[in-house]
């Protein structure tokens, strides 16, 4: 039961502190769409998500009037493209991100993901077909999202399609120059990827989901640098993990209600809930604040990493007590763009590059809205994503990187996104050549701590 008090705090939370649920998304499987014949593939797959999603947007505003819970998003997210679509054998998957985009905006959700390729072996042709697409598609849509899922623990880093991701996003950056290579913004790589992962824009449909499923995610970083400022200074580092972990079993609990009202009244089974620390460029609604209240000048500084790693590991705590069903990625992100005191961390200079990618060792993803200068070579973007694939599968966790050459612009400018994407200042890059390293090819193996048979 939910008493009194816990109402109350949860309507504090609300109107003072930016708790929202950020998402719900529903998950939806293209495996039953596919087909020889290109267009009967699209057709079947607008047919299926507009049947689907169809009441998605007014169940998530229905159920935030009703609870007074703000949800900003809903979104869909499918079967990788590259595994529903292979049977096309078609060449460019183009035409099948038009169609993803129109569903979703014939259903008025914010964003669709899984326009998606598993890579982490090796590449069938349906995978580099999708790949190349990835520019295009971007270029031509504007509520699709991409990913690539280019290593795992259990099977290394294809460093093959490492090498062509970094020359996907500089044709993808150039392609979308108009809007500072805001395409990039919408495309990630993945090591250890999430199959019921609600963020955008690494969430797809996995295939071992069920055929439609609601996966809901809350964010409420606001809250708890509240409570940590509550705490106060004198507070020592148990007690301060104590008020993460109750913190985020609230804000949990929060999340919960949210998805157990979609999932009934949409009529679909419940998935997970993604409890992850996602900040916006609103004041107050910041993960690097948090860090700051716990003693830091600026976020980057030195103990940054050991602050992050506190923070993300009691936030799961308090999460998977709440729910059964915590998964996803959970914790906390730290998207430069999307974070005020971030923002200004990284022009200050405090944060840097390599601080950023430390951080990533401990936290919930990797390198995310990240904006780099445009003339930065395709092999150092290669070399970067390569870094983080091997952070992720050494350490046994998600690590991801939505990293944008922004075409034209260089360090001591910024990159403009609007909206929830918000601004990048352009961060420098060690411009030290990799490129030889690159061109090796082939793939890493795992460590050898993956063996768990």
């Amino acid at each position: 039961m939910i008493s009194r008090t816990e109402i109350l705090e949860t309507n504090k939370m609300i109107e003072e502190a930016n708790l929202d649920v950020r998402t719900i998304t529903l998950g939806v499987s293209l495996l039953d769409c596919a087909c020889s014949d290109l267009a009967e593939f699209n057709r079947r797959i607008y047919d299926k998500i507009t049947r689907a999603a169809g009441g998605l947007v007014k169940c998530g505003d229905d159920i935030a009037r009703q609870f007074g819970i703000p949800i900003v998003n809903k979104r869909v997210s499918v079967t990788p493209v590259a595994v529903a679509a292979a049977g096309t054998g078609a060449g460019d998957y183009s035409p099948v991100a038009r169609t993803l985009d129109k569903a979703a905006k014939e259903v008025g959700v914010n964003f669709i993901g899984g326009f998606s390729a598993l890579m982490e072996k090796g590449s069938t042709e349906s995978d580099k077909a999708l790949l190349r697409s990835v520019p295009q598609a971007l270029a031509e849509t504007e509520r699709l999202c991409a990913s690539v899922a280019l290593g795992s623990t259990r099977c290394g880093i294809n460093m093959n399609a490492v090498r062509k991701t970094g020359q996907i996003i500089k044709e993808t950056a150039y392609l979308t120059r108009e809007s500072d290579s805001g395409g990039c913004a919408k495309f990630v790589a993945f090591c250890n990827a999430v199959p019921d992962n609600p963020f955008m824009a690494g969430a797809f449909h996995g295939t071992a989901e069920r055929d439609l499923v609601v996966n809901v995610g809350v964010s409420g970083p606001g809250v708890v640098r509240r409570a940590v400022a509550e705490a106060g200074p004198e507070a020592d580092f148990e007690t301060l993990c104590e008020v993460i972990k109750k913190t985020a079993f609230k804000i949990t609990r929060v999340g919960q209600l949210a998805a157990r009202e979609a999932s009934r009244r949409l009529g679909v089974p419940f998935g997970i809930i993604d409890l992850s620390l996602a900040p916006t460029p609103a004041i107050g609604d910041s993960v690097a604040e948090i860090l700051q209240e716990m003693g830091l000048e600026r976020v980057g500084a030195p103990g940054s990493t050991a602050a992050i790693a506190l923070l993300n590991d009691n936030v799961k705590k308090g999460g998977i007590m709440a729910s059964s069903y915590v998964g996803g990625l959970s914790g906390a992100f730290i998207p430069v763009s999307e974070d005020r005191a971030m923002i200004e961390a990284a022009e200050s200079g405090a944060l840097t590059l390599e601080k950023l990618e430390a951080m990533t060792c401990v936290c919930s993803v990797g390198l995310d809205m990240v904006a780099i200068p445009g003339d930065t070579p395709e092999e150092t973007i290669s070399g970067i994503i390569a870094d983080e694939m091997a952070i992720g599968m050494i350490n046994g966790k998600t690590t991801a990187v939505r990293i944008i050459p922004v075409w034209g612009k260089g360090v001591g400018e910024a990159a403009e996104f609007g909206g929830l994407l918000g601004r990048a200042p352009i961060m420098p890059v060690n411009r030290s050549d990799c490129s030889a390293f690159i061109k090796r090819g082939g793939r890493i193996p795992p460590p050898v701590h993956s063996f768990r048979n």
